[in-house]
């Protein structure tokens, strides 16, 4: 039988070389997140959230400690992983077009074009694209290339959707369309998503779980469970006693951390 734990970190630490000795900017770091689930890490400012996405995705090595996805260490960036980051406008090619884009790395895997065009197509219709398929990313708004960005990837079926910061260069109401839209892709695939994110509110909305991160030399504060269904509203879900709950848990810890 699957472990329910898709992501364990355990005692993980990462340091820098500097003119002055080696800076530490993670220390001993341990959480998991479970199949299924939405996890958030959330943090001081500088408490070093990308770096440690960076380390659990394979994208930067672990200085001591170890990251397992799947039941194995990981060395590189592992199968089954897909990334969603905040800077869309860099993220996605300016000369392919909405479909190109999210095609490319069907295509990479080798995935036949007629093959990877139709559930490129599909994705693109998931993220409420349909029509869109022929436009560039510089004939789409902002809140539409970040729609293209998830499409891409969601249509390679991940276990483990990652996103940094994804809304952070969105308006108000763009971010809370994509945070709806997010957790309902998440109700209809049940993939499993990690996000980093600086914005408390959105955190405890979107989670299962929000793991906060302290001040540099960087640890966990604090990992606290959001008690709510994941069928939530952006006015009723922010209204009810269980998220403003949560909110002030997570944001006392969070400030807690700064000091």
């Amino acid at each position: 039988m699957a472990s329910t734990t898709l992501l364990k970190v355990t005692n993980v630490s990462k340091s820098f070389p500097t003119a002055n000795g080696d800076y530490l900017a993670l220390a001993d770091i341990s959480f998991e997140v479970q199949r299924g689930s939405v996890v958030a890490v959330v943090g001081p400012s500088g408490a070093g959230k990308t770096t440690t996405l960076r380390c659990l995705t394979g994208l930067l090595d672990v200085t001591t400690g170890e990251v397992a996805f799947d039941g194995h260490p990981i060395s590189g960036v592992p199968d089954g992983v897909a990334a969603v980051f905040q800077d869309y406008s860099r993220s996605l090619y300016p000369w392919l077009s909405a479909l190109g884009n999210v095609m490319l790395p069907l295509r990479a895997r080798g995935v036949s074009r007629t093959n990877a065009k139709v559930a490129a197509t599909e994705s693109l219709q998931a993220v409420g694209l349909e029509g869109k398929e022929s436009s560039y990313p510089w004939q789409l708004s902002g809140g539409m290339q970040q729609r293209v960005a998830l499409a891409r990837a969601l249509a390679c079926n991940p276990q483990l959707l990652v996103m940094d910061e994804p809304f952070a260069s969105l308006d108000a109401q763009t971010r809370m369309d994509l945070e709806d839209l997010v957790l309902a892709l998440h109700r209809e695939k049940g993939v499993t998503i990690l996000i980093v994110t600086h914005d408390i509110d959105e955190a405890v909305y979107l989670s299962n779980t929000v793991v906060v991160l302290s001040a540099p030399p960087t640890t966990v504060a604090e990992i606290v469970d959001v008690p709510l269904s994941m069928d939530r509203s952006q006015l009723t879900t922010k209204e009810s006693p269980a998220y403003i709950a949560a909110r002030h848990k997570v944001l006392a810890h969070v400030r807690r951390s700064e000091g």
